[in-house]
């Protein structure tokens, strides 16, 4: 049964709010395997999807935002505690402070999960460093429906409130998972799984390639693309074919473009 807190927290020095202010920094979201999601939307969709909320702060001031009042019946909220205007400026790394804070349980998961599925489509992310690069990505696998996104070592953390905030909700639609990715993209490859990334030099475009089966887009680092040692386990290559002059595409851009490909290919042989 969820605890509402009749007396609101008024002062930024409270233990609480100094373990909540805590999870601005990955040290502390590591510590606490917790993370902060700010906003109405975003705390809408951790509500509605089960994400793990265990607190919600909220304005005592400005009171219980109505489109979150409507959602805590379900039981996904453990308590919710009404906070100063201070206390929630102190625990938002955002200019405007949002009238409601939750505090998240960190997803868990292993990423061998997402081979079981025969058709899987997923994401495999080498180093991307970017938080909004990252969100987008994951925006873009939800939207087509993914099987799921893999983030390797060296990928911005997932949990940084920038990146919570780019994925606007899609962070709770389908697994993002972090991994070791050479042994896990090594049993992807004896499961039959095709390991395809985008290359300058490739002869095939992404048009032309079958993206039907199991298939998985690894993508690398703004700058440098994937590390040698990923690169060493992708069988394929393609080209994202442009008519314009520019050089190429960014990488969250290219993760859509081939996405939504491999969303038409299966749409249509379905």
């Amino acid at each position: 049964m969820m605890k509402r807190h009749a007396e609101p927290i008024q002062s930024a020095q409270n233990p609480k709010v100094k373990l909540w202010v805590q999870l601005l920094d990955k040290k502390g979201r590591d510590k606490q395997s917790a993370y902060l999601v700010e906003g109405i939307h975003l705390v809408q969709e951790a509500i509605r999807f089960e994400a793990g909320v265990q607190t919600l702060l909220y304005s005592a001031e400005r009171g219980m935002p109505a489109e979150i009042e409507a959602l805590l019946d379900s039981g996904a909220v453990a308590e919710c505690i009404p906070v100063s205007e201070q206390v929630l400026a102190k625990c938002s790394d955002a200019q405007t402070p949002q009238p409601v804070i939750a505090i998240v349980n960190k997803a868990g998961g292993e990423a061998e999960r997402l081979l079981v599925r025969e058709d899987s489509l997923v994401v495999v992310v080498d180093g991307v460093q970017d938080p909004g690069n990252l969100g987008t990505i994951i925006r873009s696998a939800d939207a087509v429906g993914a099987t799921g996104v893999v983030l390797g070592k060296g990928t911005v953390d997932l949990y940084n409130p920038k990146t919570v905030r780019s994925t606007m909700g899609s962070l709770f639609h389908l697994p993002v998972v972090e991994a070791d990715l050479l042994p896990l993209l090594a049993k992807a490859r004896e499961q039959g799984v095709r390991l395809l990334n985008t290359s300058l030099q490739a002869k095939q475009s992404c048009y032309e390639a079958d993206l039907t089966g199991p298939v998985w887009f690894v993508l690398g680092n703004e700058g440098k693309g994937v590390s040698p040692e990923v690169a060493a386990q992708i069988g394929e290559h393609v080209i994202i074919p442009m008519k314009g002059p520019a050089e190429s595409l960014n990488v969250a851009m290219a993760a859509t473009v081939l996405l939504f490909e491999a969303m038409r290919q299966r749409g249509l042989n379905k």
